[in-house]
């Protein structure tokens, strides 16, 4: 049911994009590539198996969400591109003992299934494409 959910939030997201209803890149003087950069993170944000930051956060946006981590209102107005996407990436540099997952990091890791070994959770493109949509001013929907 969650991949059916995606798949239609994907196809709405992308129809609203070719209606022109969701322009952001023109609006603010931005490239028409950072828009699809965070339609990609959106749909990749709703798709929990494989990014799974709404286990733990709510995010704007999207109406799912957790308490175990920060909110992720207001990110874009409290933090940077670069320290987020870091925090994503390996979130241990910042914290030794946090439960959030590195998600672009295979260092330190033990008994991984044979299937996930040499994978990390997220691509570099993964990891872009959602810092893409973070950064994006709180109340603005791909």
């Amino acid at each position: 049911m969650l991949f059916e959910w995606s798949a239609v939030a994907g196809r709405v997201a992308l129809a609203l994009v070719s209606a022109g209803s969701f322009s952001p890149g023109v609006a603010s003087g931005q490239p028409a590539m950072a828009s699809e950069a965070a339609l990609r993170g959106y749909q990749l944000l709703l798709q929990r198996q494989d990014s799974g930051c709404v286990l733990c956060h709510r995010i704007p946006g999207l109406v799912v969400g957790g308490e175990i981590g920060p909110s992720l209102q207001g990110l874009a107005a409290r933090s940077g591109a670069a320290v987020v996407r870091e925090r994503i990436a390996d979130p241990r540099r910042f914290n030794p003992d946090t439960v959030m997952p590195a998600y672009l990091s295979l260092s330190g890791l033990t008994n991984v299934a044979q299937a996930y070994q040499g994978k990390t959770i997220l691509t570099e493109q993964g990891l872009d494409d959602i810092v893409a949509y973070l950064m994006r001013p709180d109340g603005v929907r791909p």
